[in-house]
């Protein structure tokens, strides 16, 4: 069956991410923004813990709500006065991290050929806020608006590697997954979708397989690899 609809996923996919970097880098930045605010070493805990809690929730209660959920049960609704401050971190120091992601010349041109052909979805993990999730896309050389949905954590209630990721967004536009493609280089986190039906591909270029499993059970390869292996669909 012919394939309609391209789901991308961004760190590490069209973004080049060394994700341990990043996540050192981000807590860094956001502990000295907030230490006036927040002890640092319990704001970073909290986060962590935060975001398990978006992870593991298995309603359809969005995955902003159970963060900030989760951050008041730590420090009251106190912390929901600071909002503004986490939103302007996003619009500034957080822009500092772009340094640890170099951009792929690879990404823009991809994404320009393919979105001429196809419905573009941009799969990311939604456990940032928008304002932090368009930034990456911008860091990859492309614009959201190259995407026909971007997933964010206002916008979804499931994340991944869970299947309630895949199908919200397979739900939310009538898509059949037969008719999809898969695009990430997480073996657990995006290869997982081919149980559904949906059709994979694992980049390899910045590849994540934590539990080393033969890769070679998926299409797989880089840019060039991707765009032949479409072609033949």
């Amino acid at each position: 069956m012919k394939i309609k609809t391209i789901l991308f996923d961004l760190d590490g996919t069209l973004l080049p991410m060394d994700q341990e970097e990043f996540v050192q880098l981000y807590f860094r930045k956001l502990a000295m923004k907030m230490a006036d605010r927040f002890e640092p070493q319990a704001l970073i805990q909290n986060i962590w813990d935060s975001t398990k809690a978006m992870i593991a929730d298995q309603s359809d209660t969005s995955n902003e709500t159970i963060f900030w959920n989760k951050m008041q049960k730590k420090y009251g609704k106190e912390v929901m006065k600071y909002l503004d401050v986490f939103d302007r971190f996003y619009r500034h120091e957080f822009q500092d991290i772009q340094r640890v992601c170099p951009q792929d010349p690879k990404s823009p041109s991809v994404i320009e050929t393919l979105s001429s052909h196809y419905d573009l979805i941009l799969a990311t993990n939604p456990l940032f806020p928008q304002i932090a999730t368009y930034s990456r896309v911008r860091w990859a050389g492309l614009n959201p608006e190259q995407f026909m949905w971007i997933t964010t954590y206002e916008n979804s209630s499931a994340c991944k590697p869970t299947l309630r990721y895949y199908e919200e967004i397979l739900e939310r536009f009538a898509l059949d997954p037969k008719q999809c493609l898969m695009v990430g280089n997480d073996v657990d986190e995006d290869m997982v979708a081919q149980k559904l039906g949906m059709h994979v591909f694992l980049l390899t270029n910045h590849l994540i397989n934590r539990q080393n499993k033969e890769i070679s059970n998926f299409p797989h390869g880089d840019f060039d690899d991707l765009l032949a292996f479409i072609d033949q669909k």
